[in-house]
């Protein structure tokens, strides 16, 4: 696997949104300004509830099939690889890690039988998507720790995954999940959400290492980032967290990170979140507080520590 030099582009585009000259522009800066070898395509769809059962990954809002496979050619002619992440989030704002149901089914309740079933429907057909257009890496999951759990359902998908998409396929864990998850030795590579705080990063190096042993596959970090609030450097995982904007705060953060990995030759790459897919001016960038690197310090950081 070629080292992963990795932006997440395009997180929560709607249909329509790539089909832009402005996106394919954003895609350009950022192979020119941080050095990426690899972007990570978000493709994001939506469940109503944490226990609804239904995924509404052909609503109209979200990206068309076509502009999708456009947007992978347009990259592949910059010379980037394609990872391919289709991602479920909830309507009503709860986060995916809590989509739950029984473990045993229960007449006349939601059941994981019916959500899975609309799960793989909806990742089977991206992993279609990432056959046709030759995508490097297809992700079929991203955070959803409850489900984590479902080890027999999640074997059974990857094997219909594998049916269709003979590229490398991971499964995207969230923080602090590497040595809980049963089943990676299903999958090609191990990747997971690197959100740790800005002074730990030896010690949950230490731990994931040991599971990286263990299975003696792959590893890169699929997400990592950090806002650009004070404060968030410590609980860089937390979206939510209030803070003054602090711009060092997120450069700061980037450096421990990019250090601590550096001395670590089984971390092969990042997916560094994130790059949107239309872009603000430099002046609304400076005043942006979220995890965007777009024209702040830490994107000096980052085409540093990826140039080399």
């Amino acid at each position: 696997m070629e080292f992963i030099k990795g932006i997440t582009f395009g997180y929560m585009s709607q249909r329509g949104d790539w089909d832009t000259v402005a996106a394919k522009e954003s895609l350009v800066l950022l192979k020119e300004k941080c050095a990426a070898n690899t972007i990570i395509l978000t493709v994001v769809v939506e469940q109503a509830n944490p226990q609804s059962t239904t995924i509404d990954w052909q609503s109209e809002t979200v990206l068309s099939d076509t502009e999708v496979k456009q947007m992978i050619h347009y990259a592949k002619s910059l010379d980037l690889n394609v990872i391919l992440k289709p991602m479920v989030n909830v309507s009503d704002g709860t986060w995916r890690a809590h989509i739950n149901f029984f473990d045993m089914d229960v007449p006349c309740e939601p059941k994981w039988s019916d959500w899975f079933k609309s799960y793989n429907d909806f990742i089977l057909h991206y992993a279609d998507i990432a056959e046709e257009t030759g995508c490097e890496m297809f992700v079929i999951g991203c955070e959803l720790v409850n489900a984590d759990r479902r080890e027999f359902e999640w074997r059974q998908l990857i094997h219909l995954v594998r049916n269709q998409y003979k590229g490398l396929i991971t499964y995207n864990c969230d923080k602090y999940q590497e040595d809980h998850l049963k089943w990676w030795d299903a999958l090609d590579v191990i990747s997971s959400s690197g959100y740790y705080p800005i002074d730990r990063w030896q010690q949950e190096l230490d731990r994931i290492e040991k599971v990286v042993d263990k299975h003696r596959k792959p590893f890169f970090f699929c997400e990592v980032g950090c806002p650009s609030r004070s404060g968030s450097e410590y609980l860089p995982n937390d979206w939510t967290k209030a803070g003054e904007l602090d711009l060092n705060a997120q450069a700061n953060w980037y450096k421990a990170m990019f250090a601590a990995c550096e001395g670590r030759e089984w971390v092969e790459g990042f997916g560094l979140w994130d790059w949107k897919a239309h872009l603000h001016g430099n002046e609304s960038a400076l005043t942006n507080e979220d995890y965007a690197i777009y024209s702040k310090p830490a994107e000096k950081v980052i085409y540093k520590n990826y140039k080399k």
